[in-house]
């Protein structure tokens, strides 16, 4: 069961960088979208993968405070770093890409 959903999260980010080449021309501005638990240093973590990129990070809190949007603006040389990224924060527990 396992490696059938490591196929389709594999086969994901395929299409995903088949879709940001056809799209794009390198470097580009990209517009990362997360939500997070708002608790430990999830925020903290989703900032640091994202130091020393030049990157605009806006973070909203929910109404009730349970979760924080996170909305990084940063240029990317490649649909590769993109997807690095995603995989890089995919760790946080109960994040979400938008």
């Amino acid at each position: 069961m396992e490696n059938e959903k490591d196929k389709k999260v594999t086969e994901f980010y395929e299409r995903l960088k088949t879709e940001l080449d056809n799209s794009n021309t390198w470097p580009a501005e990209y517009l990362f979208k997360f939500i997070v638990p708002s608790v430990a240093d999830n925020v903290t973590t989703v900032e640091k993968a994202f130091d020393n990129l030049g990157a605009v990070i806006k973070t909203t809190q929910s109404k009730t405070g349970k979760f924080t949007s996170v909305s990084v603006d940063v240029t990317m040389k490649s649909a590769d770093q993109i997807i690095s990224k995603y995989k890089e924060v995919s760790t946080i527990e109960g994040i979400v890409s938008l």
